[in-house]
């Protein structure tokens, strides 16, 4: 499966913007601008957490916006904005990287928003 939106103006809900989300089995692709472009990838498997936001004026013209938080260097959160579909992209995302991760057998260990204090004091010796 396959999903391609563009980033959509909040007023109306219009495609006029020059930034494209590409969703598929393997990756997320972030494309942007017009003169200078620039394109972000992302594998599903490094995605640890997906957030969607709905706003009241995005509720109205039917969009919402997407985070992924990724275990990437390079963009820790990718932000898919103003996009058609955003459940169900964000249920998507959120069972194809555990696919990939199973597929790669690779393990997400950390815990995002951990406090080392606290796990300190959990360990006993």
């Amino acid at each position: 499966m396959k999903y391609v939106e563009r980033k959509r103006w909040l007023l109306f809900g219009l495609p006029w913007t020059f930034t494209k989300y590409t969703v598929t089995g393997e990756q997320l692709t972030v494309n942007t601008g017009f003169l200078r472009q620039e394109e972000n990838d992302c594998y599903l498997y490094k995605v640890q957490d997906t957030v969607l936001r709905t706003s009241l004026t995005e509720r109205l013209f039917g969009i919402g916006t997407v985070v992924c938080k990724t275990g990437d260097v390079t963009h820790p959160e990718l932000v898919l904005r103003h996009v058609r579909h955003a459940k169900e992209i964000k249920n998507f995302i959120v069972e194809q990287s555990e696919r990939e991760r199973m597929e790669r057998r690779t393990i997400n260990t950390l815990n995002i928003g951990a406090n080392l204090e606290d796990a300190d004091q959990a360990i006993e010796y």
